[in-house]
């Protein structure tokens, strides 16, 4: 019992951090400046389903992938453990990944920016990908994978409405605010990318031991 609880809450800090929806939100305001209230409310409902479904799809794909292309998970936590790092030293100086757009493509960029680049891959990014997978590899048990995908949609649904109450939330933070919580989940990240990174490592290390 204390196992699945322990799994629950790594789900939930992995894939909050990860997706980061507080660092998100002033990206997502500046994209959609221009667009009505109703408008930029759909936007942000779209951009988390579509984010949900993405990270589902790679958590129950991501082993079919692995085996394909021969890809092993130690491998696989290594490489995803450096992401991660490098994620987390960008959000532990409150850094925040802009979208460069050239001026004759604003038009047709907006119109879509719930799937491109808002919920791929500014929400549903590498680091949530990756976490997926390589959870969806740790839950060995049907309660786990249940908590695994009850994270998912509860991580997605608060970001839809972190998203959805941006206006006001901008407000209440200030940016001095929202800086404070990046390098906050900038840390926690840092700490879950060392983790996945020895985990994935100790395996790798041994077996080359073991094959000598």
């Amino acid at each position: 019992m204390t196992e699945t609880i322990s799994f629950g809450l790594l789900c939930i800090t992995s894939f909050f951090t990860l997706i980061n929806p507080l660092g998100t939100m002033p990206v997502f305001m500046s994209m959609t400046a221009e667009l009505s209230v109703s408008d930029r409310n759909k936007t942000a409902k779209k951009a988390s389903i579509v984010s949900l479904i993405t990270i589902i799809a790679f958590a129950f794909t991501g082993q079919l992938l692995f085996n394909f292309f021969g890809i092993s998970v130690n491998s696989f936590r290594v490489v995803g453990g450096v992401i991660f790092f490098i994620m987390g030293m960008d959000m532990l100086q409150a850094r925040l990944g802009q979208v460069k757009i050239k001026d004759n493509e604003v038009k047709s960029y907006v119109t879509d920016i719930s799937i491109t680049p808002l919920a791929i891959p500014m929400i549903c990014g590498p680091g949530a990908i990756t976490s997926s997978i390589v959870l969806m590899e740790d839950a060995n048990t049907l309660p786990k994978q249940i908590i695994l995908i009850a994270s998912i949609v509860l991580i997605m649904f608060l970001t839809y409405l972190i998203l959805y109450s941006s206006t006001k939330l901008i407000k209440l933070l200030g940016q001095t605010g929202i800086n404070v919580m990046m390098r906050i989940m900038g840390l926690i990240v840092m700490v879950i990318a060392v983790e996945f990174f020895f985990n994935g490592l100790k395996p790798i290390v041994w077996d080359i031991l073991r094959g000598k």
